[in-house]
């Protein structure tokens, strides 16, 4: 099967579609035939670190195939599957490290994935798992709940972006950070109010918070403190080695990390939210199976608004004929 693999070593590693042995599924797997995928930075920050130390270890411990993302058409199911069948349109993501989607062709466990939203076609619903399970894990984290006041740094991005309607969802009180260029949007998605964070230094001015829910990772605990309530919950997704060591030396127990977990009954969750009108994905560009290295580009400039997606196949509509175990 085609897959998109790693050519050259270092600085010059290229993502280019090559070939691969069609995984088989365990007995809680499903095998999936994938029809898109979407771009994650965590994908890109894995992929990087392989490349840049190319390592014998390294290269052994991760999976060699890429994408974490999928939305597609179960093709097979292991023998103790049983709310799945062959045929279902289905999306998802592991954490294993990866669920190697990018690929024509991926297993994951049944667990971590679930029916497809009604009315999504595969490359909308493939930009929601990990970015819209962060989102809802994060706010549940911080006890979000009907009447918080919440503050989402980051609020144009892929996180960002469904962060923002599902608070609003949740009955929060909702204000956005993003740039000038983003406003806007930010406010069509619901948020109460939107702070552009290039006219000045917020933090000394914004007011305070119930929570605080950094979903780029820049910011700390104390660079946040002025943004807290006394009893305030500062989340974050902890994706460099800044926010990471901040999270993990404080003793502030309203101090947390966002790891995200492959729930199916989340994704069931934004399902509910999907088709009742309340959550609508934000699509920021789209790229063919062998442009991935141009969608990885794309996420590394940080000027994402919504999620990136890649088509895996040329039928990437909802509709699409269903197909077989044998295909």
């Amino acid at each position: 099967m085609k897959a998109i693999k790693t050519a050259g070593l270092g600085p010059g590693t290229r993502l280019v579609v090559g070939t691969s042995k069609p995984p088989k599924p365990g007995p809680n797997d499903v095998l999936v035939k994938v029809k898109a995928s979407s771009v994650n930075p965590k994908d890109w920050k894995l992929n990087r670190t392989a490349a840049m130390l190319a390592t014998p270890l390294l290269t052994k411990l991760l999976p060699p195939l890429f994408g974490d993302d999928l939305a597609g058409e179960v093709i097979a199911t292991g023998s103790s599957v049983t709310d799945f069948t062959v045929g279902d349109k289905v999306y998802g993501m592991d954490m294993r490290p990866r669920t190697a989607s990018l690929a024509e062709k991926a297993v994951i466990d049944q667990r971590c994935v679930a029916h497809m939203p009604h009315g999504l076609d595969f490359a909308t619903a493939a930009s929601l798992p990990l970015a819209a399970l962060t989102a809802l894990q994060g706010l549940h984290i911080g006890k979000a709940q009907s009447g918080s006041e919440v503050l989402i740094i980051g609020a144009s991005g892929g996180v960002g972006t469904l962060a923002v309607q599902i608070a609003k969802a949740m009955g929060c009180h909702v204000t956005g950070v993003c740039s000038s260029r983003n406003r806007q949007r930010v406010h069509e998605l619901g948020a109460d109010a939107v702070i552009d964070y290039t006219a000045g230094d917020y933090r000394r001015d914004a007011g305070q918070f119930d929570l605080v829910f950094d979903v780029t990772s820049y910011e700390t605990p104390q660079s946040c403190a002025p943004l807290l309530k006394p009893h305030g919950y500062f989340v974050s997704t902890g994706g460099n080695a800044k926010s990471v060591l901040a999270l993990r030396t404080s003793r502030n127990p309203r101090v947390k990390g966002v790891l995200v977990r492959p729930v199916r009954r989340d994704l069931e969750t934004i399902n509910s939210m999907i088709e009742a009108g309340e959550l609508t994905p934000v699509i920021d560009s789209q790229f063919a199976f062998a442009d991935t290295e141009d969608a990885y580009r794309r996420s590394r400039s940080g000027r994402a608004q919504g999620k990136i997606v890649i088509t895996v196949a040329d039928d990437c509509s909802a509709e699409s004929p269903g197909e077989t175990a044998a295909d």
